[in-house]
């Protein structure tokens, strides 16, 4: 896993497993879950540690974040309202014009493939905006 270092000696990798394994409940093995999913998506994915607290994976730009609440663990995309959704795995922040996000409560499951689908999706829809910014120049 690569990570870069948000606070002195920890990695930001490093304060992730810190928060799951702070959680020692379904949270921290949904959040756990899902943090598989991204790297089993895309290897190369950068961890990070912003906003106080909050796990954050990149690419070319912000993936998404994980937020963990006392009912939900949420995860937001920082650009989803431009991604395309066939399997519905966002259910929440649907109104905005910018994210979506995917609110997942205790014993609920989220379909793997799609996910790693959305994944991939916002790592292109980065890449492609960075080519844009590039050609702009």
């Amino acid at each position: 896993m690569k990570a870069k270092d948000m606070s002195g000696n920890e990695s930001a990798s490093r304060l992730i497993d810190e928060r799951i394994a702070s959680l020692a409940d379904w949270r921290g093995e949904t959040l756990a879950r899902m943090r598989m999913l991204i790297h089993e998506a895309d290897p190369e994915v950068v961890e990070t540690w912003k906003w106080m607290g909050t796990p954050v994976w990149e690419h070319g730009g912000i993936i998404c974040t994980g937020e963990t609440y006392k009912a939900k663990v949420k995860l937001t995309f920082a650009k989803g309202a431009s991604l395309k959704d066939p399997s519905e795995l966002f259910n929440s922040s649907l109104d905005g014009n910018v994210r979506r996000a995917i609110d997942i409560g205790e014993g609920e499951e989220v379909d793997a493939d799609a996910f790693k689908a959305l994944v991939r999706a916002a790592i292109a829809l980065n890449a492609s905006r960075g080519k844009a910014a590039k050609r702009a120049k």
